[in-house]
């Protein structure tokens, strides 16, 4: 199981997510930070997710958008 997401319930439906980001959008906040865990501290991906962008496909694109907004990420210092 998934340690970032307790209920799938509670994330979006994919037409809702769709309408807030274009999938090949990155979710880069140029607040990049790993350092005390395996995700990022500015956008909320993984080390793997974030050097693998551009080979994702649309679909597993989607997917770690869907998670990330649900926990309340990308982050921004405004």
């Amino acid at each position: 199981m998934n340690r970032y997401i307790a209920d799938l319930s509670e994330l979006p439906a994919a037409e809702d997510a769709q309408r807030a980001f274009k999938a090949t959008d990155s979710p880069c906040v140029a607040v990049c930070s790993t350092l005390f865990d395996d995700i990022c501290r500015g956008c909320g991906r993984t080390a793997m997710e974030v050097a693998n962008w551009v080979f994702m496909t649309e679909e597993e694109k989607r997917e770690v958008w869907v998670r990330i907004k649900a926990q309340g990420y990308p982050r921004r210092n405004n």
